[in-house]
Formats: structure tokens, sequence, C-alpha cells
């Protein structure tokens, strides 16, 4: 990936107005040296929530990388244009006859885009299903994922990972994310490996082949170990190899492995067959017909909790589901990117905020191509500050030393506690932007990027910022 860096470095860097250009508080500047950052590689807006100018802008208006932080400008449009009331609803239809128990014809599943359909939330809908009298059904499976335009992009894409949950594409009907959890426990005595699987899709198997090992503590397990994926007639086989530290303790691993129509069915075969249920249909794609009848809906969680989810712990996936549901909201159907890209900058023409830089391309910021300037995202916080859904939105970011991705930062620090800031993390970009509350009771936007190949290090200096507003940012 450093590949890609370069050219970042370029557009962001080498342009910078210098107009903008101030200096960085000592702790600060001292940090990014410390680090091997350059200030031309970095972008920082620091102003009271209700002032007009700032009081810290460092090339504050370059169109840079902000990593995890554009899931604000996502968030906000969403609370701001939905409200926090807004819900998903996945709902389920039957087509053909019914007697006995027995569905005579197809099972329909109508996908809403719910960015938290999991596990648990789906066995509730079959549940339902189930109490209708349904037990059997003589037909297919068909899903009706139209809601989204059909993504067949490369799961591997972004960073070569495609078993990564964070890569996993959108879909107007995602089940658990698409992604199985595998418990791994380590039992010495046997010398061996246990490995449970949650959820169990029908159509995979699971084949352990890791051994223990005698090593001393765990450290990056994960490294050890390696997952293939192969194709076996209707089902998917998922192959563990490596060696596991028989002295670490419990481990949980999220993957992805199946495409979205498979793992629905093989989750819906799992669940349907632990409900008593029977089905040995297919599974295909397919609009629900008029004449089917509704044998259960599942509304989602609120969107005021989605949103808390995607910035309290930086949730790609739901920030994707998000960003579609802008688009689909709209009136289009299927939503593509570019409707959702356009359902934005519409909202933030109606809200008078002009961000000329802005390029979106999934509202995550887990891209190399969005960007924004630190003066433009301040500006979109200081909107949220003065609209009605600021309080949905401030809770949902992390609380300094407290919880979400800022829970071990700051931990003995005045500011401890005292700010919400989303952050935001890729090879060559660390950012931060939210607000802090100073000790004089004053409340500051705080917006920092940096664009470079030293960028991992550069926690310090965020650190170092959010403090001196907290100490400093009064005199």
């Amino acid at each position: 990936m450093r590949k890609l860096l370069p050219a970042l470095y370029c557009a962001c860097a080498c342009h910078l107005p210098a107009a903008l250009a101030a200096d960085y508080p000592a702790p600060v500047a001292q940090a990014l040296k410390h680090a091997g950052i350059p200030q031309a590689a970095t972008a920082a807006w620091v102003a009271e929530v209700d002032a007009g100018k700032p009081r810290l802008a460092v090339n504050a208006r370059a169109a840079l990388n902000p990593a995890s932080t554009m899931k604000l400008v996502t968030t906000y449009a969403a609370l701001d244009l939905l409200g926090p009331a807004y819900v998903w609803k996945t709902e389920a239809y039957a087509a053909g006859t019914q007697n006995d128990g027995v569905l005579s014809g197809d099972l329909h599943l109508k996908g809403g885009g719910d960015p938290k359909l999991t596990y648990d939330q789906f066995g509730r809908l079959l549940r339902q299903i189930r109490a209708r009298g349904i037990r059997e059904i003589r037909g297919d499976l068909v899903l009706d994922r139209s809601a989204f335009a059909a993504n067949g992009a490369d799961p591997g894409r972004f960073d070569a990972q495609p078993m990564r949950p964070y890569n996993v594409a959108p879909d107007a009907l995602l089940v658990n994310f698409k992604a199985v959890t595998l418990q791994l426990v380590p039992d010495p005595a046997n010398r061996k490996l246990l490995v449970a699987m949650e959820p169990a899709p029908a159509n995979l198997d699971l084949v352990n082949q890791v051994t223990l090992g005698n090593g001393n503590g765990c450290g990056d397990w994960k490294e050890k170990l390696r997952a293939d994926v192969f194709s076996h007639g209707p089902t998917t086989r998922l192959v563990l190899t490596g060696v596991f530290p028989q002295s670490c303790e419990e481990q949980r691993w999220n993957i992805a492995v199946q495409d979205h129509p498979q793992f629905v069915l093989g989750v819906f075969r799992q669940l349907w067959t632990e409900l008593g249920g029977t089905f040995t249909g297919d599974v295909r794609d397919g609009p629900v017909p008029a004449e089917a009848r509704a044998v259960g809906v599942l509304p989602s969680p609120t969107l005021a909790e989605v949103v808390r989810d995607i910035n309290k712990f930086s949730n790609n996936v739901m920030a994707r589901q998000l960003f579609l549901t802008l688009g689909m909201e709209s009136g289009k159907r299927p939503a593509g990117a570019a409707d959702a890209d356009a359902a934005i900058r519409a909202w933030l023409d109606a809200r008078g905020l002009a961000v000329p830089e802005l390029v979106l391309e999934n509202g995550s910021g887990l891209s190399r191509r969005e960007r924004i300037s630190a003066e433009g995202l301040g500006r979109v916080l200081q909107a949220a500050w003065r609209s009605a859904v600021m309080p949905e939105l401030i809770a949902s970011l992390p609380v300094t030393a407290t919880d979400g991705t800022m829970r071990k930062r700051l931990k003995q620090n005045g500011v401890a506690g005292q700010a919400h800031i989303k952050t935001g993390s890729l090879e060559g970009v660390r950012s931060i932007a939210g607000y802090v509350l100073d000790k004089s009771g004053r409340r500051w936007i705080v917006v920092f990027f940096v664009n470079h190949a030293g960028a991992g290090g550069a926690q310090a200096a965020q650190d170092a910022l959010l403090q001196w507003v907290y100490e400093r940012s009064a005199g």
C-alpha cells in the first residue's frame, strides 16, 4: 500500500495555501518533530463552537485524506435528513399456498439496507415466520436486494485482505455483517485448539488444522494463523492452518468468507433447522411478487443507536450501509454511491455549508480517494453543534480515556473524560475530530489530520493538541 502514498503526499502537501499557515503550540510541534512528521504533511483547525474565526489554523484549507473522521459527515447528514428515530425494515413474504404448515411456494426476504441485521436479529425474523404456521418450505429462498445497487467490487481491492470484515461491501440484505466469529480455545491437556463458529452456516464447513505451540504469551497470534477458502460443490470449505500459542487465552477471530446470497442461505438453513423447520430449496435473487403475503417484518435499531455504533467503534460496514441509505431515501432505488454523494452535497448546499474540496467514495473513510479540509470538517461540526440533532451526534463520539476508540488514550491527562473525539486511521493517515470542553467550561472544535508515511507516530502530537485546547485555549 505504500506505493500509493507519494501521490497522496503530493496531492495534500505540495500545494498548501500559505496564507492560512500557522505554528502549532510547542508541545504539538515537538511531538511532530520527534515523530519525523513535517508540518506540511498536516492540517489542523481549532475554534470555539460558536466562533467565526478559528483560534488555530494550520494548512486548514488543504484537501487531505481524513480516514474515518469522514464518518462525521455521513452520520450528521443522516441524523439531520432522516431523524434520530429512523429505522430500516427487513420483510418476509410467502408466495404460494400454505396448508398444514407446508408452504408450497417460495419464501421471499426483502432487504431495506439495515446496517445491524445481526445473527440474533435475523433469528427473530425467522421465528416470526414460524409463528405464522410455516414449518416446511417447498420452494426457494428468494432475496430482494434491489434497494441498493449491485456491488461487484473485489473485497480485497482496498488492501488485499478480502476476508477482513471491514472490507465487506454494502448490501440491502446484509446479515451479520456477512461474517462469522471463530472462538479459539486452547486445550493444552489434549494438545488441541478448539474452534467454535457463530453463526455456523449450513453450507460452510470448518476444517481446523491449527496446532498448539509452546511459546509464552500471546503476541500477534493472528499473524501465525492462515485461513483458506475452497469451493466444494454447494458448500464452502474454510481451512484453518498455523500455530496458536498454548499459553494464549481464548481469542475471537472475525472472518468474511462467502458472498452475500450464499451466506444468507447458509445462516437461514442453520437457524430454520434449529427452529424445527424444513427447507431443501436453493437461493436466488428476485422481486417480491405482488400477490405474496407478509409473514414477518423486523425493524432495525433506531438511527441514533446505529450512529453510536458507527462512531464509537468506527464501523466501516455500517457507515457504508448508511451512506447508501441516504441515496435510497433521496428517491434513488437501487441506490449507488453517486446517489449518496449527490444527497450529501444537496444537504450541504441546503445547510449553507461550502465544502468545495469534498471527495466522497463510500462515506466511511475506508478509502484512498476521500478528501476534506480541516476547516471544511470543522465548519460541518460547527453546524452540527447548532442543529437539533447535536445531542445524538456528540453522544455517538468516543469519550477520551473512557470508551470506543479513545478508551485507552489520555488517561492521565486533564482532558480525560472532557472530549468527544472521532478518530481515523489508515496506513499513512491519522486523524482526530470532535469537541473538547476546556477547563473554563467552554466548548471547542478540534480537527487534526496527518497524511505522511510516519503517521503511525502522530498520536502523541494529536493528544498534545487536545490537552493544549483543554488547558490553554482561553489564553
